[in-house]
């Protein structure tokens, strides 16, 4: 094709695309992208290769460029541009150019629009997807940044009665129990509470050796699904070696504070 024709078929569709969205009808985006990036490329081609035709390809090259180009520009996918131009060519010489361009073309795009156009489109028409931002923002939440040293653990021969006075003292409605350095589990007021009156040792009222716990590198929205699921504010944090080592504790309110959301005033079991 002639050099004016691709740069004038360049222009025409740029013009036919954003009419046909301003208007409300579909236009799409990714072929209008691919045929605006070829004839671009294509007309460029034409003048190098027309400038210096020893060193410099073909124009069909720089159409394959230019295409793949402005795809990684428009929709930011530099990798599936790549994956799609070499399976239309089956050419590995065509990778590397084409890999250099998408990366321009995606740091200049992302320099002038942050926002991505398939974005802003679902956002024009009231759609909230979610972000790369909000995945790194919830992925980042860990357990770990809310957990905390015990102040007390209780040991599993000490006398109910005796236990419930220490979280009186303490204002605690859980306390962990450990044997030593063994982790043995949680027990809460309501428990010791209503335990039997000749229960002797709160080592009765543990049950088996399963229990709610977390581990440190779990997620928030994992602590808040377990605290409820076990209809626990307070859970503990053990490693993933040993069940039975205690790392930390994580409390209801530790949880919430990390969202934003501050001190509230929660009922206790």
């Amino acid at each position: 094709m002639a050099f004016q024709l691709m740069a004038l078929l360049v222009v025409l569709k740029v013009l036919a695309t954003t009419s046909s969205y301003a208007s409300g009808n579909a236009g799409g985006i990714f072929g209008p992208s691919l045929f605006i990036g070829a004839m671009t490329g294509g007309a460029v081609g034409s003048l190098a290769h027309a400038a210096m035709p020893q060193s410099t390809a073909n124009p069909g090259a720089y159409a394959l460029v230019g295409m793949g180009t402005a795809f990684a520009g428009i929709v930011r996918v530099p990798l599936t541009s790549v994956i799609m131009i070499f399976e239309m060519t089956r050419d590995y010489s065509i990778i590397v150019p084409l890999m250099i361009s998408n990366l321009v073309s995606f740091y200049i795009s992302f320099r002038l629009q942050r926002q991505p156009i398939y974005e802003a489109l679902a956002l024009q028409d009231g759609v909230h997807l979610p972000s790369p931002s909000t995945h790194r923002m919830t992925s980042q939440l860990r357990v770990s940044a809310a957990m905390r040293t015990p102040e007390l653990t209780i040991e599993p021969t000490m006398n109910p009665d005796r236990a419930i006075r220490l979280m009186n003292e303490r204002r605690v409605h859980q306390l962990p129990v450990a044997e030593g350095s063994k982790f043995l589990g949680m027990l809460s007021k309501v428990e010791l509470e209503t335990s039997r009156p000749d229960t002797a040792e709160v080592r009765a009222l543990l049950g088996n050796s399963r229990f709610p716990h977390l581990h440190s590198d779990h997620t928030l929205d994992i602590a808040l699904y377990r605290m409820g699921s076990s209809n626990m504010q307070e859970l503990p944090v053990v490693s993933r070696r040993d069940v039975h080592k205690l790392e930390g504790i994580v409390n209801l309110e530790d949880v919430l504070r990390l969202y934003g959301i501050g001190k509230t005033n929660w009922t206790t079991d």
